[in-house]
């Protein structure tokens, strides 16, 4: 295609640039599926980088710190988009030189991309070749579209309406046809009909018009879809390397292991919920509208605030410190009575109070408000962390370390208060401070700043609307009251007396504790209830309460059918 004058340069630039962004985003996307390392921005920044001489690379070091890395790519993206800009323009004169610039281009990323030590071969060629492939095809679609080409607008002649009207006016044709001399005048006239049918100097097939409102729209289109895919590339990618990240990592033995789970901690009975429960069965609360993913080489926990040290650590060095292994409870404070949002785990990691102590805290200071990697903010009350609580900044859960949408990878665990309040995941910042300068996450909204756990029970055995047989048979759930623990279950049958249920062993007051207990049962439709007392003598209210704006509270009521 030739280049059109009335396609201004401007237009080629535009289409260019929208290209080239949705040939890195395809890239981005197709290196999320076949490795991270092969998106071939950061091939290239890392060949930058070993092309450099040395005195450079050290300035560039000293000068920018922490930011050398992302000054780097971010000038590489600034040299591509130059590069899109004037490919685009080029491909305004002649499509094949829009192509050749491509094409250019794709070389250079595989060369980065295959080069590199840890190259894995021709597999990380494909992210740089499905994005070459997507920004010629959007290429040739924007400029054929701003040059108004066949298949891209019905016609040039309606393109602004003159040509369509002057055709279809009411009596035209017949006017044209009975003026006397009419068709004559308009033979006769040189270039008459080429001027009538091509408006705006359009040819008679419609092309090299240009048509920037197609431009726009396309454009839009474009941006729409590099966006996209560039973010979901990004997400699969990082996915991908947290993901390895966290399956090569080795975890240190607990400086101070947590005591032996009694063999009569469980009970074994279907369909109560078991001791322990399995990471892939324990309740997930959080704000993320995508889960964060953070690679544990990059994570930091800053400690500030008033603080007499601030400092900042690795994960690195937090897994050097001592760690502490502890079976504790967690409970959302969003849980209904006999609600599900709760479960019970073996942690492992260092103690808050043992990282607060190296900070400094200072007398007056009665807050940790605590940052998530995705900008969630918690408030923890201080001394309730430095009470000699397992209070963790945990790094494992039963065995192995975080699951990604558990926190890894580092979490807060603290027993005897809500999540809301005290179970920040991907913690990254801990600002030490007082409850009346800050406030957390869901204060504002109307939830207590401080959530101290409420003493629970809850049936498992039976559901709700069970048909049972009549005679013997078991009624079990948990009851839970962290870091006080539960001294007694009771139970009746339609408001009958309380029975005492029968107890399984804990190792120690921070876990639930499950709870049965034999009923005869006789047929008609009955109504189970349960209450628990805590340690400190405690009883379950009977008046209900809904969650907010610091707990639920009643007794967990269920009806059943015996025959």
């Amino acid at each position: 295609m030739q280049r059109n004058e009335l396609v201004p340069r401007w237009a080629g630039a535009v289409a260019g640039l929208v290209s080239g962004g949705v040939a890195l985003g395809m890239a981005l996307l197709v290196a999320g599926f076949v490795r991270p390392e092969a998106f071939p921005v950061l091939a290239v920044a890392d060949a930058t980088v070993d092309l450099s001489p040395q005195p450079v690379v050290d300035f560039a070091k000293e000068t920018l710190g922490f930011y050398d890395k992302p000054v780097l790519v971010g000038g590489v993206l600034v040299v591509l988009a130059g590069v899109a800009a004037a490919i685009g323009v080029l491909s305004t004169r002649r499509l094949a030189y829009g192509f050749a610039g491509l094409g250019v281009f794709g070389v250079v990323g595989v060369l980065a991309v295959v080069t590199r030590p840890d190259s894995t071969g021709v597999l990380d060629a494909l992210p740089t070749l499905a994005g070459v492939a997507a920004g010629a095809w959007m290429l040739s679609w924007l400029v054929r579209r701003a040059a108004g080409e066949p298949g891209t607008q019905t016609s040039a002649a309606t393109a602004h309406g003159t040509h369509a009207a002057d055709a279809t006016a009411p009596g035209a044709q017949a006017a044209a046809g009975t003026a006397p001399g009419a068709q004559a005048a308009a033979g006769s006239a040189p270039g008459a009909q080429a001027a009538d049918a091509t408006p705006h100097g359009t040819t008679a097939a419609g092309r090299d018009a240009f048509d920037r409102r197609r431009l726009l729209t396309g454009v839009a289109g474009g941006v729409a879809v590099a966006g996209a895919s560039a973010l979901l590339g990004w997400q699969i990618g990082d996915r991908r390397t947290v993901s390895a990240a966290r399956v090569r990592l080795a975890l240190p033995k607990p400086a101070t292991p947590a005591k032996p789970i009694p063999v009569a901690a469980d009970f074994r009975i279907s369909g109560l919920s078991p001791f322990i429960t399995k990471n892939q069965d324990f309740y997930r609360i959080d704000t993320a509208l995508i889960v964060p993913q953070v690679d544990p080489n990059q994570w930091t926990l800053r400690i500030h605030g008033m603080v007499d040290r601030p400092i900042e650590l690795t994960y690195a060095d937090l897994l050097k410190m001592p760690l502490t292994e502890a079976d504790v409870t967690l409970t959302c404070v969003s849980n209904e009575v006999g609600g599900d949002l709760v479960g019970n785990a073996r942690w492992l990691g260092v103690r808050m109070a043992q990282v607060l102590r190296q900070a400094g805290l200072q007398a007056n200071a009665d807050m940790l408000l605590s940052t998530s990697a995705d900008g969630f903010t918690c408030g923890t009350p201080v001394d309730v962390v430095m009470d000699g609580r397992d209070a963790l900044f945990a790094v494992a859960m039963n065995g192995e370390a975080l699951p990604v949408d558990h926190g890894f990878p580092v979490r807060q665990v603290v027993p005897g208060l809500y999540g809301y309040v005290s179970a920040t995941k991907w913690v990254v910042d801990i600002k030490v401070t007082r409850f009346d300068r800050d406030e957390a996450y869901w204060t504002p909204r109307g939830w207590s700043a401080k959530g101290p756990i409420k003493t629970q029970s809850r049936i498992d055995v039976p559901k709700p609307q069970d048909s049972l047989k009549s005679g013997r048979t078991t009624i079990a759930g948990v009851a839970w009251a962290q870091h006080t623990g539960i001294d007694a279950v009771e139970v009746r049958v339609d408001n009958g007396e309380w029975r005492q249920a029968r107890l399984a062993e804990v190792p120690g007051p921070d876990t639930w504790r499950q709870w049965s207990l034999d009923w005869d049962a006789t047929p008609g439709r009955h109504t189970i209830q349960v209450r628990a007392t805590d340690a400190a003598g405690h009883t379950q209210t009977e008046q209900p309460a809904p969650p907010a704006p610091d707990g639920a509270t009643g007794w967990h009521t269920l009806t059943v059918q015996v025959t």
